[in-house]
């Protein structure tokens, strides 16, 4: 009796696998590409000079909408800037502060203790900005859209809305804008037609174009490279402890080996004798 229930039971979660997963595939169209990144792997790394470039992308481009509440100023020296460059950076804004002797609420200069400014003072204010649609703020993203490489289970119990996983998601999203919908898709008005967004039908328009920023570096600005260089900002904004956590699992790692060897050893050594 026993087997029959554990059997049913194989079978049930069998199918309901399989039918989420089917809708998913139907939901989310397309698989975006799917990237050999810096930071994949055991031993994956943030790529400096494509942090920097990324934050540029986010700077001109994706700030003027979207909020990064997570991150402050100071923490964009994990991006290889020095303290005076962060100062510069953060002085580049003006953040509220207050109340002052007189119980107002005033403007100063950013500094590097403070956090990202938000683009719009609240979400009515963007949404009545951006046609009803609020913006979501970026300091989580990629995390919000998986971190990759998960089972099918997770990615049917956990992602039912159809969303791809991780930073290959939000580069597909970033790549995926047609100038028309398919012939037969039904487009609403002001929404643009995205292959890669669940439902293909987005409020974002495309938000790179070819040579939207100029890079300090002298890297040329493409539209697939401006999407892989803010996507490894972003992941990096989702996850700032990436290098210390795999660094650390390293050496936990080789700690293990070694305890399990000198265990070992010990072992052999006190039962050498008995018979």
């Amino acid at each position: 009796m026993q087997i029959i229930k554990t059997l049913t039971a194989i079978a049930i979660t069998g199918t309901l696998i399989i039918g989420v997963s089917s809708t998913q595939a139907a939901v989310s169209g397309p698989k975006p590409e799917s990237i050999n990144w810096s930071f994949n792997g055991v031993f994956g790394t943030y790529d400096r000079a494509s942090l920097q470039r990324g934050f540029q992308v986010f700077q001109n481009v994706c700030a003027g909408c979207h909020s990064l509440n997570l991150v402050a100023f100071r923490n964009l020296k994990a991006l290889g800037y020095n303290e005076n460059e962060v100062k510069a950076i953060a002085a580049e804004y003006e953040v509220q502060d207050g109340p002052n002797e007189d119980g107002d609420m005033f403007d100063r200069p950013a500094t590097p203790a403070d956090h990202w400014p938000a683009p719009f003072a609240n979400s009515r204010a963007a949404a009545a900005m951006n046609g009803g649609a609020v913006p979501p703020d970026l300091s989580l993203i990629t995390k919000a859209r998986g971190s990759g490489g998960d089972s099918a289970i997770r990615v049917s119990m956990l992602q039912p809305s159809g969303f791809p996983l991780g930073a290959d998601y939000v580069h597909g999203l970033l790549t995926g804008y047609l100038e028309e919908a398919p012939v037969g898709f039904d487009l609403p008005e002001g929404k643009y037609y995205n292959k890669y967004y669940p439902g293909h039908s987005i409020a974002m328009s495309s938000p790179l174009g070819e040579d939207a920023v100029e890079y300090n570096d002298g890297t040329k600005a493409t539209t697939d490279q401006m999407s892989r260089d803010v996507t490894t900002f972003l992941v990096w904004a989702s996850e700032p402890e990436l290098e210390h956590r795999k660094q650390l699992g390293v050496k936990v790692i080789l700690f293990l080996i070694v305890l399990t060897a000198m265990l070992y050893a010990l072992k052999r050594r006190i039962w050498a004798n008995v018979h």
